[in-house]
Formats: C-alpha cells, structure tokens, sequence
C-alpha cells in the first residue's frame, strides 16, 4: 500500500473506488447465483458474505482514506499509518469470523485458538504497522532531500568548445545575427503599428 504516496490523488480515489464497484458487483453476483447453485458451502458463502458485507465496506472505506492521507505531502499524511493500522486491526476481526464460519462447516476447532492469539496478534500488528508507517514517512523525509543533494552534486555540466574557425566564418556568422536582429525588429515595429491603428480604430 506504500506505491500510494508516490501516485496522484485522483489516481488513488479511482482505483480504490474501482476495487469497491467491483466488490459490490461480485456480491450481487454471488446473490444471483444462490438461485441457480445448490452447494451447501455455497449457499453458507453468500449468507456470510451478506451478513458481512457492511463490515467489509467500512474495512475498504478506511483502507481508502489511509491511502487519500498517505497520497498527501508531509505534514498531511501524518493520519495515514494510524488510519491503516485500525485498518489492519479490522482486517484480523475479519480473519477470526472466517475461522469462525470454516468451523461451522468442516466442524474444525481453528476459531477458539485464533480467538486466544487475537488478543495478542491484534496489539502487536496495529503497533507494526503504525511504527513501519511512520518510518516511512520519516525515512522519505530523511532520503529524498538527500538524494536531490547527491543529484545535483553529481550532475555534470560539460561546456563544449566552439571550433575554431577562420576569419570568413566568423564574420558570416556575425551577419547573420545582424540579419536576425533586424528581422526581430521588423516583426516588433510591424506589431506595434497593427495595435496603434486598432486602437485608433476604436
């Protein structure tokens, strides 16, 4: 999710908006197949995806304002990493309820021991990705001046010597540029005098 501070703010409002048009198309899909697929896991599919689906839009809702933060210059990102990290937080809520809804079918136990890491796991990724989104942020506000620095100090400006040329060739050019510059004038005067009569005019 970082490549979307380098990206335009128009460019992250539409693609994440495009991942959320096509979330939503996938689940009337999945509505208008229920009528036509008889699979029990199907069906229990579509009914836990229904009972979730407002859960799953606030996940997309936060996940697009982090990256809208994010997109912005510093100070203005600042909110990014905290946003993405209760986002990260949402995202283990919804990996439990998966657990939960596999138990219901395959009668696993996977629910009750993901359940007891949740109060462990749940602290410990908002905390990473809060301290990595903020090393971020710190790291392009450290490298990026230093890299402009190294680039121009490493950019070389070579000079090229004119040819030596003879006294003929010098003086040809030398009228060209008197040819130039009259016809420069030319071009002004011709200008100057187009206006004084329009203004006459009125």
């Amino acid at each position: 999710m970082w490549h979307y501070r380098n990206k335009p703010l128009s460019w992250v409002f539409v693609s994440r908006m495009i991942g959320i048009i096509c979330f939503l198309i996938a689940v009337v899909l999945a509505n208008i197949l229920k009528f036509y697929v008889s699979s029990p896991v199907y069906q229990s599919g579509v009914v836990f995806l229904n009972e979730n689906f407002w859960l799953f839009i606030l996940i997309a809702i936060i996940f697009l304002v982090a990256d809208l933060f994010g997109a912005f210059p510093f100070p203005l990102n600042l909110p990014a990493p905290i946003i993405r990290a209760f986002g990260s937080v949402f995202c283990i809520a919804v990996m439990l309820i998966i657990f939960q809804w596999v138990d219901g079918i395959t009668g696993l136990t996977l629910y009750h021991f993901f359940w007891l890491i949740s109060f462990l796991l749940g602290p410990l990724v908002f905390l990473i990705v809060l301290a990595s989104g903020y090393y971020e942020i710190m790291r392009q506000l450290w490298w990026q001046p230093k890299l402009e620095h190294e680039m121009r100090s490493n950019t070389l400006v070579f000079h090229e010597e004119p040819p030596v040329q003879s006294s003929k060739t010098t003086s040809d050019a030398k009228s060209w540029e008197e040819i130039g510059s009259e016809f420069r004038l030319m071009l002004f005067d011709i200008i100057h005098r187009f206006r004084e009569e329009i203004r006459k005019k009125e």
